[in-house]
C-alpha cells in the first residue's frame, strides 16, 4: 500500500526535511514497505511545478535525502510507492504533473479500459500505465471544464465512484499556493497536522530531540500520523481538506456514498 505526504507552507517556501527524514515515521521509513518508488514534488520560484522522482526506495535513492534537507517549496507533495498496477520504472512513479498541477494517489480501482474510452483524446495526457495518472488526466479534464480544481477532483472521484471498482482514492494535489487532500472511502486513513509558527522541538526516530527555532507555519497531510504529535487529527470517509494560501483549513464531506462496486485488498 502506498503512502502519500502533501504539506503546504501558504505563500513562504518551506522545508520538509524532518516529515521525510528525520520523523519517528517519515516518508524515509515508510519507503521500506513501499521500495518501489519514491517522488517529491515541489514549485520552483516560478510557479512552475518539478518532479523529483526513481522507481527506488528512498533509501536507496541517493538524492533523496539531499534534496529532503536542501529544497524549499511553498507547497509539496511526497509518494512512496508499492506497485500495484503498472511495472516499476520511472513512467509510473509519482508524483504526476498535469497543467501546472501536482498530483499523488494512494489507493486503486479497476476496469481501466473503462477509464480510458471515458477519457478519450484526454488519455493523451497519459506517459504511463498506472490507474493513478488516469485519474490525473480525469480530474485535469473536469478542472479544464469547471475552471475550480475542487469541483474537477470531486467530479472525478463522483465519476470514478459511480462507474468502477473501488479500491481507495486517497489523493493529494497541490498548486503553487493551494493543497488538497481528499480521503475516500474509508479504506485507508489519512491524517491532518496544524503547525503554528515559533519554536518547534520534536523528537526524531533516533530519540534526539530536533528543534526549529521560528519554524514556519505549516500544514501537513500524510497516509500515517509521522510523530506522536497530539495535535493529529484523521480526516474523515469522504472529506476534502483545502489548505488555502494564507494556510487557512477548509474541510467538506463531499462524498457520502460508498462506490458502486468495492475493491478487496
Amino acid at each position: 500500500m502506498c503512502r502519500l505526504f502533501g504539506m503546504s507552507g501558504g505563500r513562504r517556501p518551506v522545508r520538509a526535511t524532518f516529515w521525510l527524514l528525520d520523523a519517528p515515521d517519515s516518508l524515509d521509513v515508510q519507503s521500506r514497505a513501499n521500495p518501489d518508488g519514491t517522488g517529491l514534488g515541489i514549485f520552483d520560484a516560478d510557479g512552475r511545478p518539478q518532479l523529483l522522482r526513481q522507481p527506488l526506495a528512498a533509501d536507496d535513492d541517493l538524492d533523496f535525502a539531499r534534496e529532503a534537507r536542501e529544497l524549499e517549496s511553498t507547497t509539496w507533495v511526497g509518494h512512496v510507492r508499492h506497485a500495484s498496477q503498472g511495472a516499476v520504472a520511472l513512467r509510473n512513479t509519482h508524483p504526476f504533473a498535469m497543467d501546472g498541477r501536482i498530483l499523488a494517489h494512494n489507493g486503486g480501482f479497476g476496469d481501466l479500459p473503462l477509464l480510458e474510452e471515458h477519457l478519450g483524446d484526454d488519455l493523451s495526457l497519459v506517459e504511463g500505465d498506472t490507474d493513478s495518472e488516469r485519474f490525473f488526466a480525469l480530474v485535469t479534464r473536469e478542472v479544464r471544464r469547471t475552471g475550480d480544481v475542487a469541483d474537477g477532483l470531486v467530479r472525478a472521484v463522483d465519476w470514478v465512484a459511480d462507474h468502477l471498482p473501488v479500491l481507495a482514492l486517497n489523493v493529494v494535489l497541490t498548486t503553487p499556493y493551494d493543497l488538497w487532500a481528499l480521503r475516500y472511502p474509508e479504506t485507508h486513513a489519512l491524517h491532518l497536522l496544524q503547525s503554528d509558527a515559533g519554536s518547534v522541538a520534536r523528537e526524531s526516530r533516533a530519540g534526539t530531540r530536533v528543534t526549529a527555532d521560528h519554524a514556519p507555519p505549516h500544514v501537513v497531510v500524510a497516509s500515517e500520523r509521522l510523530d506522536d504529535d497530539p495535535g493529529w487529527d484523521e480526516v474523515a470517509p469522504g472529506e476534502l481538506v483545502h489548505v488555502g494560501p494564507e494556510l487557512t483549513v477548509e474541510r467538506t464531506v463531499v462524498r457520502d456514498r460508498a462506490p458502486l462496486r468495492r475493491m478487496s485488498l
